[in-house]
């Protein structure tokens, strides 16, 4: 094993993959002289040059539409997005040419493109540049989504993003970048669509996905003083999602918690919850309970910040609930 940074993780899953196929190639704003804007891409320049490194315009629309039409020729482009809320400037190609193309050419354009880039709260950014996008693009059909939690499965999950022929959204976090983990030697990938128990318990099942895992564990950790052994579930993709792994754990611990930076409505707890009562409702102690973020665009100021997001203290108090504690 080795120590990595998140972002490091990331660039070796790149590079790897751009030594091995040359049809792999990587777009978006400041990702070649600067380096990426948060220093993902740093050297990808020196050593792939500037046909397969290209720095664009601040044109989302544009440059997705160009990759799009690159993927449906046989290339294998990475987009990467400065923040996925300027996403919505292109989301007409992502979502009526990238995830239908296959679909609606009866099977003759594949669209291998993985777009990728930071997604939700990253400190004081205000509601235009703070939005979790993870759940409406997971509602689209055709589109895989996939938001990891660490460096390890970061890496591992690009790997198969980039070598997948489908268009995979993989969403990141500005706050993970320089979060750091030990990462496999040599070669590895790991499959899209396969959640992963990170920690084994028996009295509740808590899941959730991305940068809310690091206060799932918060949680955990205050559960396991009081002797509330929580089994945590990290999805690790959100479409497709693993829900025999979620339901075989309920069936052990007899309740849930799902916890995931978004709006309530509509959200991949609301999901989760439906789904649970269906394929599991005679195993259920208590009702499922979901800790989203607040059904408000989230503001600058940081103590409205901290209450509006989920956090380990919601979560520890939503396990009582469930516990009937």
């Amino acid at each position: 094993m080795k120590t990595l940074e998140f972002r490091e993780a990331l660039r070796e899953a790149m590079n790897e993959e751009m030594r091995k196929d040359e049809r792999v190639f990587l777009i978006g704003e400041e990702v070649a002289e600067y380096n990426g804007a948060y220093k993902v891409s740093k050297g990808m320049l020196a050593e792939f040059g500037a046909r397969r490194v290209i720095d664009t315009p601040i044109a989302e629309l544009g440059f997705t539409g160009i990759a799009v039409g690159a993927a449906m020729n046989g290339l294998r482009p990475i987009i990467e997005f400065m923040t996925f809320n300027f996403s919505l400037v292109a989301i007409d190609p992502i979502i009526n040419s990238a995830a239908k193309m296959l679909n609606m050419s009866g099977g003759q354009f594949p669209v291998p493109i993985v777009f990728r880039g930071p997604t939700a709260s990253a400190g004081q950014l205000a509601s235009q540049h703070s939005n979790a996008f993870d759940s409406w693009y997971a509602n689209c059909p055709g589109l895989k989504v996939v938001v990891p939690s660490n460096p390890a499965d970061a890496k591992g999950l690009l790997k198969s993003a980039i070598r997948d022929n489908d268009p995979v959204i993989f969403m990141e976090s500005e706050q993970m970048y320089g979060d750091k983990g030990e990462v496999p030697e040599g070669e590895y990938i790991i499959p899209i669509g396969v959640a992963d128990i990170k920690r084994v318990g028996t009295d509740v099942t808590i899941v959730g996905y991305g940068k809310i895992m690091k206060e799932i564990y918060k949680a955990a950790d205050v559960l396991a003083e009081e002797n509330i052994s929580a089994e945590v579930i990290d999805l690790r993709s959100i479409r497709p999602i693993d829900y025999a792994a979620i339901i075989e754990s309920v069936k052990k611990t007899n309740r849930l918690v799902v916890v995931e930076e978004a709006w309530p409505l509509a959200a991949i707890s609301s999901e989760l919850a439906y789904k649970i009562q269906k394929e599991a409702f005679d195993y259920l102690d208590a009702p499922v309970v979901r800790v989203n973020s607040a059904d408000v665009p989230l503001s600058y100021a940081s103590t409205l910040i901290e209450v509006s997001l989920p956090n380990a203290a919601r979560t520890v108090k939503a396990v009582k609930e469930v516990m009937y504690l």
